[in-house]
């Protein structure tokens, strides 16, 4: 949506579609809870936001995209109040911040715990205003449709009918999403399955880190429910099962009085970088210390200190989720959590300036691009802010290529549309004695992701991982649906999403196993070392007939040399 206003911002002319597969409302971007960072105080400066971020991304985000980013982000977070993001203020009126993880000093900007919520209204209000702007709410992309060397267009079926339509344009912008639904407890909604990743790279564009895969290290157990950070930001702990305040045996900090407002709580331990605090988890399960519970095991989020006044007006969403999902009231009990995936750092390959693909015509923006500012780990509450600032640079950027290639060859385009209406039937809706189900493969390939895939990785579970997801791969056109019916048929969508699903989840393995190091959320037991001299580098997996094709790019560094990631007092 910040893309499309962008668009119809830069020329009044342009006709500016949003193709979504359900009602905008209804994105995922409506459950982030948190907050968007961006510099507003006295004590902070973009000099801290870039250094914070590099740090945190283990030196793989590429730095002159992390200084344009810094440096317009508070410009898009003003923007978007006077659009009417209703952020939560201080007393004196002033703009509240809260800590997040990873960042040593307070620039996340919040409405409550519901950020995500407001951002989103806010944003879905403003595109009401654009005339030339028109919705296609439900319409599930299949194919871009690449003809004289640049993207024009895309197909889509209109869920309500079942038809698969053209939709003609001379630039197209991917804001899909991530693609967590390829492990099997995430945070992720069911949509996020690697829609836009899959289509570009079906299109021959890179997949960039595709490799690096963020674990929050605070999902309700069962579900995979976020609890926010900001529930840590505000003060809350983390123990083991001997109550024990395990993050300061693992250099992130010493325990301090968490009943004293003013100390520096909240810049240290629990407010590590989610890749750290999540790799604790599983040293402190090794050691018997966490607990075993039907959904399994789990240590606890403690935020009863806070007190029921300040839960109910800083976290009161963590306190219904807990109730709702965990059935537990946090103002008496602490919250049982675990890690669950959450964000992927990696996606459809960009340039820094206008969110473009290598493709001319296809631009990117949000989970599902890589430009890259989270490199091996993306800080807390950077996403939100980084939607509006790469958004807005798409929606200007695909605007201006827009107007200087308006020329369409719409019966090339037209005859693809026929063509894929054919393969879809084809291939799903009239193809009779498959033995396959949608469900079978990808439960097989959720649990082979999480067994070889996971937080630790080893040489061998990379290489089974690869040789199922191959296996599957093989199994995947023998899928028969049940369902043969046009009007929203859920079968039908859940197999092309499956389709897309293991298209990345084959190139997150195999970039996985090329890159012999640890480095950030990517984690090789086998290779325990961060290696810059082989690897300070972006993996790019090409599609081809067989197995990706893995080349790499330098990361660009313009004056922050790569250190040593040190956190905690």
């Amino acid at each position: 949506m910040r893309a499309a206003i962008a668009a119809c911002e830069l020329d009044p002319k342009l006709s500016v579609a949003i193709v979504s597969k359900v009602y905008p409302m209804r994105s995922h971007t409506v459950s982030a809870e948190g907050g968007a960072a961006a510099v507003t105080r006295a004590d902070d400066s973009f000099e801290h936001h870039i250094n914070d971020t590099i740090t945190g991304s283990d030196w793989l985000a590429d730095q002159d995209a992390v200084e344009l980013f810094v440096k317009e982000a508070p410009a898009e977070m003003t923007q978007l109040e006077h659009w009417g993001c209703p952020w939560s203020r201080e007393a004196s009126g002033k703009i509240a911040v809260r800590p997040f993880g990873g960042m040593k000093i307070e620039r996340t900007w919040f409405a409550a715990d519901k950020t995500g919520f407001h951002m989103l209204h806010a944003l879905f209000q403003t595109t009401l205003k654009y005339d030339r702007l028109v919705r296609y709410d439900e319409w599930f992309a299949t194919k871009l449709l690449v003809e004289e060397g640049r993207c024009q267009g895309l197909t889509a079926i209109e869920l309500r009918t079942g038809q698969v339509r053209l939709i003609a344009a001379p630039a197209v912008i991917l804001c899909t999403g991530g693609a967590g639904r390829i492990f099997p407890f995430t945070t992720n909604a069911a949509i996020k399955t690697g829609d836009g990743m899959a289509l570009a790279y079906r299109a021959g564009v890179p997949l960039k880190d595709i490799e690096f895969v963020q674990y929050h290290p605070t999902g309700l157990p069962g579900t995979g429910i976020l609890i926010t950070e900001a529930a840590r930001g505000e003060g809350g702990i983390l123990v083991n099962k001997h109550g024990h305040r395990y993050l300061q045996d693992y250099n992130l900090g010493k325990p301090l009085d968490v009943h004293d407002p003013n100390h520096p709580q909240k810049r240290t331990m629990e407010l590590g970088p989610r890749d750290k605090l999540s790799q604790c988890f599983v040293k402190e399960m090794e050691k018997g210390n966490t607990i075993e519970t039907p959904y399994g095991h789990v240590v606890h989020l403690d935020v009863r200190h806070l007190g029921e006044k300040k839960i109910d007006k800083k976290i009161p969403f963590v306190r219904e989720l807990a109730k709702n999902y965990a059935g537990i009231d946090p103002v008496y009990e602490p919250i049982p959590v675990r890690p669950v995936i959450h964000y992927m750092m990696g996606g459809v390959h960009t340039d820094t300036l206008n969110a473009a693909t290598p493709l001319p015509g296809l631009y990117a923006a949000g989970e599902c691009a890589c430009v890259s500012i989270n490199g091996a780990n993306r800080l807390g509450s950077n996403s939100l802010t980084e939607l509006l600032v790469f958004g807005a640079r798409a929606g200007q950027a695909s605007g201006q290529f827009a107007r200087d290639h308006a020329q369409l060859h719409l019966p090339a385009l037209e005859a693809m549309a026929r063509d894929e209406q054919e393969r879809i039937a084809r291939d799903f809706i009239r193809k009779e004695g498959g033995t396959e189900r949608v469900s079978t493969i990808r439960t097989e390939l959720n649990k082979t992701m999480e067994e070889g895939a996971g937080i630790y990785r080893t040489e061998t579970s990379l290489k089974e991982t690869c040789a199922v997801i191959a296996r599957l791969r093989e199994r995947y056109p023998n899928v028969r649906l049940d369902d043969r019916s046009l009007s929203f048929n859920t079968d039908l969508t859940a197999a092309i999403e499956l389709g897309y699903l293991l298209d990345v989840a084959e190139a997150l393995a195999q970039s996985a196993l090329a890159r012999t190091e640890s480095r950030g959320s990517h984690q090789r037991t086998d290779y325990p070392k961060r290696d810059d001299v082989k690897f300070l580098k972006h993996s790019m997996a090409y599609r081809t007939d067989g197995v990706p094709r893995i080349e790499y790019l330098d990361v660009t560094i313009t004056k922050w040399p790569p250190g040593e990631r040190k956190y905690g007092n």
